[in-house]
């Protein structure tokens, strides 16, 4: 960022923020992970986020082999769940009667429009973490051939699940139902297998373990990198002798995580966290956007795309934040998040 935009003073500023999406995104975690807990025990929420925070604070200073490790393992239980309700919802599991809720209108209203680009940018957040590979690139062996390799086969794997998830979800689940619900993936798997869903239940408590732990280790290592550079002040770039993690930095992370997850409710979360990262896509793609038209830039060895990537992706982005910007302070439409 600061070759690509010359400016150390603006990195800084995408660096902050990319922490605060990160926490944010965390905090948007627990306050998920709270509802499938409060469906199958009698924990209080606060103290369920607290607990949790502090146990993937912990995770997190223990060590980075430690914590992919588990990231890893989380994350392929949580695709599995997923391809089992998909298999159920392909197979065919008890007869159940559903509203046809994807048949849309001959002619599309304002308001029809307007709640499918709210949705959008509120699904958006499904879609964070990817730039969070960047962040550990350091810790793998040939990161220009693998990190890009990676980005693009975990976005491909997680689009289809999403898309697949959701498409099963509101042609099986009356929208109100999902809408009112804490735990829809626990509803929408006992709908497609007639079976209980406890058990998706106590997974999808542990699959919070997966994102949220990445997004401490993301931001934390940010708020490291910032002040070993010397652009913020005080002890956030201090690592552990033992373990070799930004301890400061993440115990930081972690205390701003618990505030925001007691103080906000879910959604408006998902939406803050979508509103600033798409704002950093802006930034970072107009950086690329740089590097792409100066004179040296063909002779870089890397991945490389065409100058209309950045090109599209800053107007979509623009688009997207500006549309439903202009709507702020008027009612939105109900959104459902199956996740």
């Amino acid at each position: 960022m600061n070759e690509g935009m010359s400016s150390s003073s603006l990195a800084l500023v995408v660096g902050l923020t990319v922490t605060v999406a990160g926490i944010v995104s965390t905090a948007t975690i627990i306050v998920g992970f709270s509802g499938y807990l409060a469906d199958v025990t009698a924990v209080p929420r606060n103290g369920a986020q607290v607990a949790m925070t502090i146990l993937l604070a912990a995770i997190a200073i223990w060590g980075i082999r430690v914590s992919v490790s588990i990231a890893a393992l989380v994350t392929l239980i949580e695709i599995g769940v997923l391809v089992v309700i998909l298999g159920f919802g392909v197979l065919g599991g008890p007869e159940v009667p559903a509203p046809d809720p994807l048949t849309p209108p001959t002619v599309p209203t304002t308001g029809v429009w307007t709640g499918m680009i709210y949705g959008a940018l509120l699904a958006f957040y499904a879609f964070i973490g990817f730039e969070d590979i960047v962040n550990v690139a350091e810790e793998s062996r040939d990161a220009s051939r693998i990190v890009p390799k990676a980005i693009l086969l975990t976005l491909a794997v997680t689009t289809f699940l999403y898309v697949a998830i959701a498409h099963l979800a509101v042609s099986t689940v009356a929208l109100v139902t999902l809408a009112a619900s804490d735990a829809p993936l626990t509803i929408l798997f006992e709908r497609v297998s007639g079976l209980s869903g406890e058990s998706v239940t106590v997974i999808a408590i542990v699959s919070v373990l997966n994102g949220a732990l990445i997004q401490i280790i993301m931001a934390s290592r940010v708020l490291f990198g910032l002040t070993r550079r010397g652009w913020l002040p005080g002890p956030m770039n201090y690592i552990h002798p033992k373990t070799r993690t930004p301890i400061i930095a993440i115990i930081a992370c972690a205390m701003a995580v618990i505030v925001l997850s007691v103080s906000l409710p879910l959604e408006n979360l998902a939406l803050v966290t979508s509103y600033l990262t798409l704002c950093i896509f802006v930034v970072v793609n107009a950086a690329l956007l740089k590097l792409k038209i100066k004179p040296d830039s063909r002779t870089h060895r890397g991945f490389v795309v065409p100058p209309v990537v950045p090109v599209l992706a800053i107007a979509s982005i623009c688009a997207l934040i500006g549309h439903v910007g202009a709507g702020i302070g008027k009612r939105q439409p109900d959104v459902v998040a199956c996740g």
